[in-house]
């Protein structure tokens, strides 16, 4: 760990000297990536700074204890070093969790796909809930939420709920939120009071820009048609609604909620992007002999994540064995005390697998 952290700091020292090059400052594009790096390479070269301070002090503080006969300051001397060493620990964890590579899609904005699964009218009335949970975290952290497509059931459910996250940190605060979330409760439907069991596919994707997914035109089909609503009824006149095949992969994505088919396309190519990124993530992943040690849990879609249980206002995660009796808060956005844990747990199994 230190020989790479040596490696920053000199790494660091360079990239200050190139700041001061003339040459350099007359290039603004190559100068702010040049001020970007290193302004990121800056808090791992201060706490390791710190951390050298701290082992002085501890080495400068043994010297006098060796030195000292007096019993009370060697009591207090001894104090000083255990209190250095806790700080010298914490540091050096502290710089250890900096090392570890960062997903370079956690500053990206989302994708969010909300899907019934098992359940029928249940598990759509569960998409809206979800839905709105996610829309009220957003809230909460000043992100943007714009719905992309929807599929209503009409007595308030989606069979489908597409929708974009716009906001600094929201895919690295969603991101574990992809898979199978499963909910217990009576439905408004249920005469006898009965608990059912229904199931919700939540997909989370990072937002790709064309920089980062290059899409041919000409390896996309594009129908239009008129969108419907619930029954099948008109919702316009007009062949408003898009459906984009990607013929290499046969992705298919239809959007239909704006009344005009240049923005419903628009929204349908923002999606398309998005899914092929994840689908080259994905293949990139699979290729790795011994999948990320930092995923939590496989990460698979298919993979039941989470259990809402109304009758005991339960929310259990199953990765990480978390339970929590306040379903009533997290269902109105109050989602950190679920996703913090998620975090933590991700970063100390990152530092498992950087050790």
């Amino acid at each position: 760990m230190f020989d790479r952290l040596e490696s920053v700091v000199h790494k660091f020292q360079k990239l200050e000297e190139d700041m001061g090059n003339p040459d350099l400052l007359s290039n603004q594009k190559e100068y702010q990536q040049v001020a970007k790096e290193r302004s990121e390479l800056a808090p791992i070269v201060e706490k390791y700074a710190h951390y050298k301070r701290l082992k002085e002090q501890v080495q400068e503080n043994q010297t006098l204890l060796e030195r000292e006969e007096d019993p009370e300051m060697r009591e207090m001397i001894r104090d000083e070093i255990d209190s250095l060493k806790d700080q010298l620990e914490r540091t050096e964890n502290g710089i250890k969790l900096m090392l570890v590579p960062k997903d370079p899609f956690d500053d990206k904005n989302v994708i969010l796909e909300i899907r019934a699964g098992t359940g029928g009218e249940e598990a759509a009335l569960f998409v809206a809930d979800l839905f709105r949970m996610y829309a009220r975290y957003a809230e909460i952290h000043r992100w943007k939420v714009e719905i992309l497509d929807s599929n209503p059931t009409g007595i308030g459910g989606f069979k489908e709920m597409i929708a974009s996250i716009n906001g600094k940190g929201a895919y690295s605060r969603l991101k574990f939120e992809r898979g199978v979330h499963r909910v217990q409760r009576i439905p408004v439907t249920e005469s006898q009071g009965r608990i059912h069991t229904s199931a919700v596919t939540v997909a989370v994707l990072p937002e790709a820009e064309e920089v980062d997914v290059f899409i041919d035109p000409n390896d996309i089909r594009v129908d239009v048609f008129r969108s419907s609503g619930p029954g099948g009824q008109s919702v316009n006149t007009t062949d408003s609604a898009v459906r984009l095949t990607h013929v290499p992969t046969g992705l298919v994505v239809i959007c239909q909620d704006e009344k005009s088919q240049h923005k419903n396309k628009a929204k349908a190519l923002k999606v398309l992007r998005a899914r092929l990124l994840d689908t080259m993530q994905r293949e990139q992943e699979a290729k790795i002999a011994q999948d990320r040690k930092s995923q939590v849990g496989t990460g698979d879609r298919s993979e039941r994540i989470r259990t809402y249980n109304f009758p005991q206002n339960r929310v259990s995660d199953h990765r990480i064995n978390l339970t929590l009796y306040k379903l009533d808060a997290i269902l109105t956005g109050m989602l950190d005390d679920l996703i913090d844990p998620l975090n933590n747990y991700f970063q100390a199994e990152s530092l498992k697998g950087a050790a």
